[in-house]
């Protein structure tokens, strides 16, 4: 099958969606499928055998020039309407990336099938775009599928309660009224597919999609980049990977509950090698920056941002624990990726990461979303018992293995391509379109 892959941003290593677009991708040509990216910026890596197709937005929300304004000069040389509505959006404090990038994408595609119709794609599928020009797509007849991993109305709730101020809550509700577009699609584009059984649930309510045309398929790890370490690992570290200054990831739970564990040892006249490693990048003067200097641990925590994948692993397996404070997950890659390590793990029972750890004290030990003191006392017992930290790290190693495995993952989305190219055809297409089986090879990447 031709495949075109919509990701209106695709960040390589922060968030789900670059993740999620590079692996997929990957698995997908590596099964003999012509894969084909369309991405705004930040574009993803991607690996052989995968093309991009840059779709230039204006990058409004860069890491190094965040909500900038574009001068006069760029906007009459690119001479763009969509681009006037994308800065006219951001000016009124709303996020315009996932209508305006659908609205490009859909040009594209139009202007390509009137161009040639041989060098379309069979298939498009929407990565959490959801916006009127992604249905544009399935109206004008394009077999189209949408990955939504977990509806970010649950993002608006936990920001607007974590709220200081009413004019917080004011340009908060601005900021994700792009949601109400989202659910909109959602319930008009057809086949969906997400990440677990609670992210289906949550859409169903909060998004009104008929459960029937949700499928559940789980994310994948890489397990030979993700593999448990061949060093000793470092007493008393623990690592977190979470976005530092967003509420919904509990980072502000795993501080305190950091600085209790110090204040215990100290209390008790204990010495405790103690370190916290969040895979972050705070925001300067930001929140997670605020309560640092409240707790007084700037000695005990370290941020890390900017490494490879492999130098990610490296450190995942040199911690002693990994946790997972989050108020809630789609799914958690991160705790699929410190199972695969062979890390233990302490999670929060929210959202889908029951679902991914498995049963309680086997691959993690699971303590209810925002509860420091419940989180302190399960730091405080894993990192008191090396025995029960090797038996759970093994049990994680081998539920990855069983579970979680990209070219799974792949297989299963191309099956739902080739229902919904047959749907598109009618009844007279045939029943189900073959999807290729590889030729096995040493030297084809993303190889298993």
């Amino acid at each position: 099958m031709r495949i075109a892959l919509l990701s209106y941003r695709s960040k390589p290593h922060v968030g789900g969606q670059g993740v999620y677009v590079r692996h997929l991708s990957r698995e997908l040509a590596a099964l003999g499928h012509d894969v084909e990216v369309l991405s705004a910026q930040p574009y993803p890596e991607l690996d052989p055998g995968v093309r991009l197709t840059k779709v230039p937005s204006l990058d409004l929300y860069r890491d190094d020039d965040p909500f900038r304004t574009p001068g006069l000069r760029e906007l009459l040389r690119r001479r763009d309407p969509v681009d006037l509505l994308e800065v006219a959006t951001m000016w009124a404090g709303r996020f315009p990336e996932p209508r305006t990038f659908a609205l490009r994408a859909r040009r594209l595609l139009a202007a390509r099938r009137e161009a040639d119709a041989s060098d379309v794609p069979d298939v498009v599928h929407d990565n959490q775009t959801l916006a009127p020009g992604v249905l544009a797509l399935k109206r004008a007849g394009w077999p189209l599928v949408t990955t939504i991993h977990h509806p970010i109305s649950h993002d608006r709730r936990v920001d607007l309660a974590a709220a200081p101020t009413r004019k917080r809550r004011a340009s908060l509700r601005r900021w994700y009224s792009f949601v109400e577009m989202q659910a909109s699609v959602a319930r008009q584009i057809g086949r969906v597919l997400t990440v677990s059984q609670s992210s289906q649930a949550d859409i169903v309510r909060d998004f009104g999609v008929d459960p029937d045309d949700v499928t559940v398929v789980p994310l994948g790890v890489e397990e030979d980049v993700w593999a448990p370490p061949t060093e000793p690992r470092t007493p008393g570290r623990i690592i977190a990977m979470a976005s530092a200054d967003t509420p919904m990831k509990g980072v502000d739970v795993l501080l305190r509950a950091v600085a209790a564990l110090r204040a215990r040892a100290a209390a008790e006249g204990r010495t405790q090698p103690l370190e916290l490693v969040l895979v972050s990048r705070p925001k300067p003067g930001g929140r997670t920056e605020r309560l640092l200097a409240e707790l007084d641990l700037g000695d005990v925590v370290r941020f890390v941002s900017g490494i490879s994948d492999a130098e990610l692993a490296a450190l995942m397996g040199s911690a002693e624990i990994a946790c997972v404070p989050s108020l809630y997950e789609g799914f958690s890659l991160p705790t699929a990726e410190a199972m695969s390590c062979g890390t233990p793990l302490i999670v929060s029972r929210a959202g889908a990461i029951p679902e991914v750890v498995g049963e309680d004290g086997v691959c993690a030990d699971l303590v209810p979303p925002g509860d420091v003191d419940a989180l302190t006392d399960a730091l405080a017992a894993l990192l008191a018992d090396p025995e029960r930290r090797a038996r759970m790290g093994a049990a994680g190693r081998t539920r990855v293995l069983e579970r979680f495995c990209w070219r799974a993952v792949a297989r299963a989305t191309a099956a739902v391509y080739a229902e919904e190219i047959a749907a598109a055809a009618g009844p007279s297409a045939p029943d189900t379109i073959p999807v290729p089986v590889p030729v096995p090879t040493t030297s084809r990447a993303g190889d298993r």
